[in-house]
């Protein structure tokens, strides 16, 4: 314990302000994960409190920034993916387009890395190439063992300066026929989805705050600890008119198996 105590006053004496002395504090805690302690912050009144967890399967794309610990996925998993997708269809960009309603322009920069897509763009693109989510998100995706766990932390990426983040808890798999992500809609979020695949239904389960579903072209309530299936092969939409951010489960379950590429 001393050691840590050594590290954090060396941290301490950074001459780059509160802000550098925090970034480097982080990057040192995250190495811990043998113990769990709880370091008061004198003066500041801020305390920060890490666990040992088990090693998983993580997507290690999310990096610390100001929205929520959170700064854009980079897009280079995502531009591969579409561009591996498309040469397996024998699609050029036109055809692309054509197919996902997304402009010829917007696919070329999110394969040459220069755009990363929002999440309403990403289902237009899936949808369009008739693959799960997880085809774009994490394309190398493999059937495992059935015990598996993921942690929402370690998996959340904020997918372009929309207010939203994601983390796919579990990609999809043929054996199951769904896919489950963690969502964080933050103040003021409003996003409009355009029809998925045919028979693709959503079940939302609201785990904190209070958002709106636009189903039927009508905005539903939907409060914390409430919980609505939709067939989301219709436009839908999600808002969150709250001042706080709102956290929830979306379970997508496709009717028949779609191609993973």
């Amino acid at each position: 314990m001393r050691g840590i105590e050594d590290r954090i006053l060396s941290m301490s004496n950074r001459t780059d302000g509160l802000a550098g002395w925090l970034a480097d504090l982080n990057v040192f805690l995250r190495r811990q994960h043998d113990h769990l302690w709880q370091i008061e912050f004198l003066g500041i009144g801020l305390s920060c409190v890490i666990a040992h967890r088990p090693r998983v399967r993580y997507n290690a794309q999310a990096s610390p920034g100001p929205f929520g610990g959170l700064v854009p996925n980079p897009p280079t998993r995502v531009s591969r993916a579409l561009r591996e997708l498309r040469r397996k269809l024998g699609w050029s960009l036109d055809d692309a387009a054509e197919q996902t309603g997304v402009s010829k322009a917007m696919l070329g920069q999110i394969e040459r890395c220069e755009s990363s897509p929002t999440v309403a763009t990403l289902w237009k693109i899936a949808t369009g190439l008739k693959v799960p989510m997880t085809a774009l998100l994490e394309p190398e995706w493999t059937a495992g063992e059935i015990l598996m766990l993921r942690n929402a932390t370690e998996l959340r990426v904020q997918p372009s300066a929309e207010g939203m983040q994601r983390a796919l808890l579990f990609p999809y798999e043929a054996r199951f026929g769904f896919e489950v992500y963690e969502l964080v809609l933050g103040p003021g979020y409003e996003s409009i989805s355009e029809p998925h695949e045919p028979g693709v239904v959503e079940h939302v389960t609201v785990l904190e705050g209070a958002m709106e579903l636009m189903i039927e072209g009508e905005w539903m309530p939907l409060d914390r600890r409430q919980s609505l299936r939709f067939p989301a092969d219709r436009r839908h939409g999600y808002r969150n008119r709250t001042a706080h951010d709102v956290v929830l489960h979306d379970i997508i379950h496709y009717a028949s198996p779609p191609k993973l590429g």
